[in-house]
């Protein structure tokens, strides 16, 4: 599943273009790595999300289900 997609499905983010207008200024990482919209996401994925005061760290499971790994506030 595209990455801007699974943002909008899992309601991290509420629009797909938000989305990936948050994925190209270079607010979302997979696995550690600068994402592009297009990116695939698979089970087992970490992705990182910075919003203005806070970065949200989740892993993707099994059925694109997400478990909130970390929150921490800047």
């Amino acid at each position: 599943m595209r990455l801007d997609k699974f943002l909008k499905q899992s309601r991290i983010i509420k629009r797909r273009i938000l989305a990936k207008e948050a994925i190209e200024k270079g607010f979302i990482s997979r696995n550690g790595i600068q994402a592009k919209p297009s990116s695939e996401v698979k089970p087992g994925d970490t992705i990182s999300i910075r919003y203005s005061n806070r970065t949200l760290v989740v892993k993707v499971l099994e059925d694109f289900e997400i478990e909130i790994l970390k929150e921490i506030k800047e």
